[in-house]
């Protein structure tokens, strides 16, 4: 039985360093608000922060670290150190990884990992974030249990793309054994609407709930453009 449910609402509650956010441990709070929205389940990112959810709110999480390394631009649960720490010290139930076909550091394999995943902790699901069909067809035959579109438009190949692409995720479910979770880019109710007529599994939403910082700029940007009319 799949640990994210079909038809979620999952909301991304999570800031990185140079984020106003960051180093406040609040996002537990996000996820309390998340659930009393009605969110399904939970996207979070960093261990503690990951557990200080798990402790508040009592539902499915999507586990991630972002980690940087200067020999790769991958940066999403990239080696297997940041595998670990998730299976480790973690219980999210599900772990997501950046599974583009761009280089890791260190050299590692994204099969690798998948591998470590499913033989040190059967319990947990692996959900692929990936840019582009090619990389979605190879999360495929790897065996992941979820693929979400959460890289379109943030590597080169894809660069430019606008999302939410409807037509991406919509080929994607007719494409994938996998369950799609579509991710990146929803704003407004309406495009929420549109992405769930392309019959995705499960449904990310970050930004747009998470970041006041730049739901604000948004706002800024509209109003200024207004003045200047």
């Amino acid at each position: 039985m799949a640990h994210i449910k079909k038809g979620s609402l999952i909301i991304s509650c999570q800031a990185v360093e140079g984020e106003p956010l960051y180093g406040y441990n609040i996002m537990h709070l996000m996820a309390k608000a998340a659930k009393a929205g009605g969110a399904d389940a939970i996207r979070c990112n960093y261990v503690s922060d990951i557990n200080s959810i798990k402790e508040e709110v009592h539902m499915p999480t999507i586990g991630i670290i972002k980690a940087m390394y200067p020999d790769s631009d991958v940066y999403i649960t990239p080696t297997m150190k940041e595998v670990k720490a998730l299976l480790e010290e973690t219980d999210t139930e599900v772990v997501a990884l950046d599974a583009t076909l761009r280089d890791r550091p260190n050299g590692e394999k994204l099969e690798d990992l998948v591998a470590y995943i499913r033989k040190a902790k059967p319990s947990v699901e692996i959900m692929a974030d990936i840019s582009n069909l090619e990389e979605a067809k190879w999360a495929d035959s790897l065996g992941f249990d979820y693929i979400g579109c959460t890289l379109r438009s943030y590597t080169a190949s894809t660069k430019g793309a606008v999302i939410p692409d409807y037509d991406f995720i919509k080929t994607l479910t007719e494409t994938c054994k996998a369950k799609i979770i579509a991710e990146g880019g929803i704003w407004e109710v309406g495009q929420l609407k549109k992405v769930w007529e392309s019959n995705p599994y499960a449904v990310v939403i970050g930004s747009a709930v998470t970041r006041p910082k730049d739901i604000t700029a948004r706002f800024r940007k509209a109003t200024d453009e207004a003045l200047s009319l």
